[in-house]
């Protein structure tokens, strides 16, 4: 199988665990039965509002779903039961490094499930922790040719946290992103690259310049590796920011569309939980949500 994927993308993305635990729930450690049955409960609201979605319009061939087996198991089987577009993850969640969520067993899990795209988010500077930078390589690279190895493809979320000494030479966390963070994102993939580690498409955080974009998506491509494609990630930002980095993106070559999440549903399953929307309606402006952005990036 070539390496890489040229059709339009746009993931809805819910594939959070801890974060979500946390910051959704306020649930610390390890989920107790009845709190799991609730995170399980609002992940089935969002995968409602991606059937809505396709019911009211959004394209089969191009609409996909980003899910965890902890909390997603039921909502992946029957998308794959579909015919959908699935990704998974196969990361544990939280880490500062890439480790596998089901250890040696990683496989195993993903034969399991057979999805679309085998999924990790892995935080990585160049002027990072040298150790977990070196770790984060290894595990990848195991992942990397496995997957290949089983002509499986294969969708990596580079995140480059500043360091403060990055943050405070550029004079603070907005300038780091527009000005320092695209060079390194582009040092972070030819790492990877260097390590042996060939992603079908890269799921890159959000770019306020095209110029920077180009320079993205022509280094996934360096080498020979024509077919690779990139996606936009939401970072959880509002829906200004959001739209702008869809604009950057789209229309440039390489560039095949988003992965998107908390930005998508975060206000909705806040209202569901809270009682002031139904399942139905929570739904429903989801939906509405997810096309707005595709209707974006398409659009351009």
């Amino acid at each position: 199988m070539a390496l890489g994927y040229d059709q339009q993308l746009f993931i809805l993305a819910f594939d959070h665990r801890g974060s979500f635990q946390k910051k959704m729930f306020g649930i610390a450690g390890d989920p107790n039965p009845e709190e799991t049955a609730k995170i399980i409960d609002a992940k089935a609201v969002i995968a409602a509002g991606f059937a809505r979605a396709l019911e009211d319009g959004a394209a089969a061939g191009t609409a996909g779903i980003l899910v965890d087996e902890q909390f997603g198991t039921d909502v992946a089987r029957a998308g794959l039961a579909a015919g959908r577009i699935v990704a998974m993850p196969v990361e544990k969640s939280g880490l500062d490094y890439f480790d596998f969520e089901y250890g040696d067993d990683f496989g195993a899990h993903i034969e399991s499930f057979n999805p679309t795209f085998s999924k990790i988010l892995v935080r990585y500077n160049p002027e990072g922790n040298a150790e977990d930078n070196a770790r984060s390589l290894a595990g990848l690279r195991t992942l990397s040719d496995w997957l290949h190895a089983r002509d499986r493809k294969f969708l990596l979320e580079l995140l480059v946290p500043g360091e403060p000494h990055q943050i405070e030479a550029a004079g603070g966390e907005d300038a780091y992103d527009t000005d320092v963070r695209p060079g390194l994102m582009r040092e972070a993939i030819v790492a990877m690259q260097h390590a042996g580690i060939e992603a079908d498409i890269w799921k890159i955080e959000g770019i306020d310049k095209r110029e920077d974009c180009e320079m993205i998506a022509e280094q996934t491509r360096a080498g020979g590796r024509d077919g690779v494609g990139c996606v936009v990630l939401g970072r959880g930002a509002d829906d200004a920011k959001v739209d702008h980095w869809l604009r950057t993106g789209a229309g440039v070559p390489g560039y095949l569309g988003f992965a998107i999440g908390r930005s998508i549903w975060w206000d909705q399953l806040k209202g569901y939980l809270a009682g002031s929307l139904s399942g139905d309606d929570a739904a429903a402006q989801i939906s509405t949500n997810y096309r707005r952005y595709i209707d974006v990036y398409v659009g351009g």
